[in-house]
């Protein structure tokens, strides 16, 4: 009986002997639900896949003898397919960001650099914080020194110091790591949206309802004013 031939989910990583290509006298045999059938000649095997419209696969060549599985071999192949796509999807690649001071930077300007830092760290990146030296600078390494344990110790809620501050040339560089894996991050992230976005629907809803309100009291003020009749436009004198 030749192997099926569908295989909607591409290649697997590892090549299984299937079927007339198990050349061995016996094989330990393993019924399609897990169960243990023992010991069988490979023609008996090969007899009961084929009455089960089932596949033999080899699933242990190195055991004596070899075990083998009665299963539906092109079903496997998709589905082995289909979860090792699922991991590389669910893989996160290591990401890092730049972010770039000088030491004698306004208050203004730290507070803008280190919320880009703070974002960073929060969606699980990595941050190279690299203080550039200019000048006369250079003989002042303290400064960015200082720095950039200030930066540290304002982000330490989210990231720490996973490379400390070292000179290269003109620069100084440190690297901070986040406390949260980049898939944990995510998931922090879509919830924080999804709450925003509830919360922001229920203002507009209650801003909607505040305004309906308004429109039904003003309609209920016109309806129960008195309407006027000529004798409202005489003067009483």
């Amino acid at each position: 009986m030749a192997p099926r031939t569908n295989n909607p989910g591409g290649p697997i990583t590892i090549e299984l002997r299937v079927n007339e290509r198990i050349r061995v006298p016996e094989v330990r045999l393993v019924g399609p639900n897990g169960e243990q059938v023992g010991i069988v000649r490979i023609e008996d095997a090969l007899r009961l896949a084929q009455e089960a419209d089932l596949d033999l696969v080899e699933v242990a060549a190195t055991a004596r003898p070899p075990v083998c599985k009665l299963m539906d071999f092109g079903k496997y192949k998709y589905e082995t397919a289909q979860k090792a796509r699922e991991s590389r999807r669910n893989q996160t690649n290591t990401v890092i960001k730049e972010m770039k001071l000088r030491p004698k930077i306004d208050p203004h300007d730290y507070e803008t650099k280190k919320g880009h830092v703070v974002r960073f760290l929060r969606a699980g990146d990595k941050v190279k914080i690299t203080i550039m030296f200019r000048g006369r600078e250079q003989s002042r390494p303290e400064l960015g020194f200082r720095l950039l344990q200030r930066l540290a110790e304002d982000v330490s809620e989210l990231g720490f110091v996973e490379s400390s501050p070292r000179q290269d040339g003109r620069n100084m560089i440190m690297v901070l790591g986040p406390h949260k894996k980049k898939s944990e991050a995510r998931v922090d992230v879509e919830a924080d949206k999804a709450k925003r976005q509830a919360e922001r629907e229920a203002d507009q809803q209650a801003e909607r309802a505040e305004r309906a309100e308004q429109a039904q009291a003003h309609e209920a003020e016109r309806a129960t004013r008195k309407p006027k009749g000529p004798a409202d436009n005489l003067d009483p004198e």
